[in-house]
């Protein structure tokens, strides 16, 4: 069973910079993909970026392109979001998914995911 756990979340002023992180377990994770997606109160589930653990290939939704960055580090099973010039709305609940295959048409789809971390919340004042 995939585990990811969610951290790095918190408050932080327009203009700021956050990293969340995501720690993968259970699995040999080689033809995974990984995403980023994020909900904001009653608004629906939106992409924001992705990554295929073996090749390291990105994907951005167009809001945050430009000013996220996605990573991996095969060592500690562990898929980074690194947020830079944040804007207040950029608040959401930001969760990692993991999907057991790869197709590039398929990438920027909540339900291409077959596992879901918690979610941990970010916010960002104006």
């Amino acid at each position: 069973q995939v585990q990811l756990v969610e951290s790095g979340g918190g408050l932080v002023q327009a203009g700021g910079s956050l990293r969340l992180s995501c720690a993968a377990s259970g699995r040999a994770f080689s033809t995974y993909v990984m995403g980023w997606f994020r909900q904001a109160p009653g608004k629906e589930r939106e992409f924001v970026a992705a990554i295929t653990w073996s090749g390291g290939n990105t994907y951005y939704g167009r809001s945050v392109k430009g000013r996220f960055t996605i990573s991996r580090d095969h060592a500690k099973n562990t898929v980074y979001l690194q947020m830079n010039s944040l804007k207040a709305e950029d608040t959401a609940v930001y969760y990692c998914a993991a999907a057991p295959r790869f197709d590039v048409n398929y990438v920027y789809i909540s339900r291409w995911y077959d596992y879901w971390g918690q979610g941990t919340q970010v916010t960002v004042s104006s």
